[in-house]
């Protein structure tokens, strides 16, 4: 039976991505180099050089794997990116999901094929279920979802705290009837979701959290249904920027008033919340900070490939405006 690199990381106790550097001569410590040797030796090991030498043939360019190029928030994070890779004298491919699995696997593979140095990536939670760290042979860091226990560097937003805070807006301005609308395909919108509940209950409140597929006018549609409803919530929570649209645009379809009939928050602080009638209150996300901690990650990762995984969560800003105006006190 032929013998391959992943026997070897099996029972070297380590990554196939640290294989390859042991045995490229990459930067590996003393004790990981002979660890993996003694691997070699026990499993007969024979490492196919030429194929070893094109994978180590880098092309200093940087892989952007986004969930949706029409969000503004990707869209800085992607300039953000870009900035450090020029900076750094690397290119950058870009690449948009539409949140779909199956893209997301063939952009993984496109990946492989271009011998990117380095990947950035805001994965579904279907493929997130999925990624292992030792099937990849370049280091990824994860952006605005959480990954599988310690397994890849990642830069988010504190989800669940930017929910609270949004809560806690709203109730400190009357609102008791606080429905919550999120994304579902990522663990963003979980988190975010499980925020929202948990801010509620803590305030003695019942929440009623509900997801739609990652589009604006998914989002339309679901609010819309929801707003048409006799019992319709006060105010309405709304997990990203593309949502806020489709929830702005179904008030305005249904002849409901913003605040005066329902009351809208949201996440991403992009120029049109501040510009519609009234203005939209959001979380306002460090996103240029997201783009330039992921590349610190990803360029700290290419110097120490076996230095422990690290997670950098970020705060962000409640921007209050009109959609929010407190309710008349009676």
């Amino acid at each position: 039976m032929t013998v391959n690199i992943k026997d070897v990381a099996r029972v070297a106790g380590v990554s196939v991505s640290t294989v390859s550097r042991a045995l490229g001569e990459g930067p590996v410590s003393a004790e990981v180099r002979e660890q993996v040797q003694a691997a070699v030796r026990a499993t007969g090991y024979k490492p196919n050089l030429s194929a070893r030498r094109l994978r180590s043939q880098r092309t200093q360019t940087i892989g952007l794997i986004v969930a949706d190029i029409r969000n503004p928030f990707f869209t800085a994070v992607g300039r953000a990116v870009e900035d450090a890779a020029y900076r750094a004298g690397m290119r950058v491919i870009l690449c948009n999901t539409d949140e779909d699995p199956a893209r997301e696997a063939l952009y993984l593979t496109l990946m492989q094929e271009e011998r990117v140095t380095g990947l950035i990536f805001a994965p579904t939670r279907a493929t997130l279920d999925r990624l292992q760290a030792d099937a990849l042979d370049f280091p990824m860091v994860l952006i605005d979802r959480a990954g599988p226990g310690g397994q890849f560097d990642t830069v988010l937003l504190d989800n669940r705290e930017a929910s609270a805070t949004l809560v806690d807006h709203l109730v400190s301005r009357g609102y008791t009837r606080i429905g919550g609308l999120f994304g579902a395909t990522s663990t963003t919108g979980v988190e975010r979701r499980d925020g929202y509940l948990a801010a509620m209950a803590a305030r003695g409140l019942a929440g009623e959290a509900r997801f739609a597929p990652p589009s604006a006018e998914a989002a339309e549609n679901a609010a819309a249904a929801w707003l048409r409803q006799p019992d319709r919530p006060q105010a309405l929570l709304v997990s990203n920027g593309l949502f806020l649209t489709g929830v702005v645009k179904a008030a305005r379809t249904l002849g409901l008033r913003i605040p005066h009939d329902i009351a809208v928050a949201g996440f991403d602080n992009e120029p049109w919340t501040e510009l519609v009638e009234p203005g939209l209150t959001v979380i306002e996300q460090p996103v240029e900070t997201i783009g330039r901690e992921a590349m610190a990650l990803l360029f700290q990762r290419l110097k120490t490939p076996d230095a422990p995984t690290r997670k950098v969560v970020l705060s962000g800003r409640c921007v209050a405006r009109g959609s929010t105006a407190a309710l008349p006190r009676t």
